[in-house]
């Protein structure tokens, strides 16, 4: 599966992805002290919508769009940072509306454009460094962070079908480097196979404190489709589950179609 940035901003994917991940940066504001981001796959930044190649699938017509006018209360900040921000922002744009004066944002990518673009973004910002180097490289260069505490996104293409097996060798070698960091990783639901797989690999990791998130607009048996999505979390913040399943079921009721086996949930794949 191809998940390149630029062709599915603002789907529906990208709000529930960006809605929970506002919700945890808030959550990492109410200490005082600074806080470290790591964006491992951080695409462009930011992206036009009526234009290029969002504009060519259309997908963000039902996604963000069916938001913006009179967003239910639980999806008010996240689609108000949108607003604010002008083209749809991906998730660094996201992240360094949330951060405060301390905070540290450290961006990877690999695609050269949107290296560029990033760069040219952030050229004059201190918080903010852009890395042209592969994501998951990054973990073990990057963590811990001299802050103590932060966040690592963990948002692949999905392109290499050994992504799973990559992403259970980057969690594990994360938590040993940033034990009490939160990790919140990004995963595509075609079909629900590779997705159960997924979840009994980090059951039996030996990581500690899991909770998968997902989103699902139909039934999830058609490989071919992006049928939903799901955000796992390592460590999540205090009432990350309570406040996640009222934004799931706010983003369900305005961007569901009404087709069979549509739902949203959490499962809880390891205690603490």
């Amino acid at each position: 599966m191809n998940y390149r940035h630029a062709f599915h901003a603002g789907n529906f994917a990208d709000c529930m992805k960006h809605a929970l991940l506002v919700w945890l940066l808030r959550a990492f504001s109410r200490k005082q002290s600074p806080f470290f981001v790591l964006d491992t796959h951080a695409g462009a930044g930011a992206y036009a919508l009526e234009r290029g190649p969002a504009e060519r699938t259309g997908e963000w017509r039902r996604g963000i769009r069916l938001l913006l006018e009179n967003p239910p209360p639980p999806l008010a900040d996240y689609v108000g940072l949108v607003q604010r921000l002008g083209l749809y922002p991906g998730s660094p744009l996201l992240i360094r509306a949330c951060m405060r004066e301390g905070d540290r944002l450290a961006c990877c990518e690999l695609h050269p454009e949107d290296v560029a673009l990033l760069r040219a973004r952030f050229a004059h910002d201190r918080q903010v460094g852009v890395h042209a180097r592969d994501g998951y490289e990054a973990l073990r260069a990057l963590l811990p962070p001299r802050e103590g505490r932060g966040l690592v996104l963990i948002d692949p293409p999905f392109e290499d079908p050994e992504e799973y097996d990559h992403l259970r060798t980057a969690l594990l070698g994360a938590s040993k480097r940033f034990r009490h960091g939160v990790c919140a990783v990004w995963y595509p639901i075609k079909h629900r196979a590779p997705v159960r797989a997924f979840h009994a690999m980090l059951a039996e990791s030996g990581l500690r404190d899991i909770v998968a998130a997902e989103l699902v607009l139909r039934e999830p048996t058609d490989p071919s489709r992006l049928n939903g999505s799901g955000l796992v979390v390592i460590n999540p913040p205090f009432r990350f589950e309570e406040e996640a399943a009222v934004i799931l079921s706010a983003l369900l009721e305005r961007l569901g179609t009404g087709e069979a086996g549509a739902g949203a949930r959490l499962v809880r794949l390891a205690d603490e």
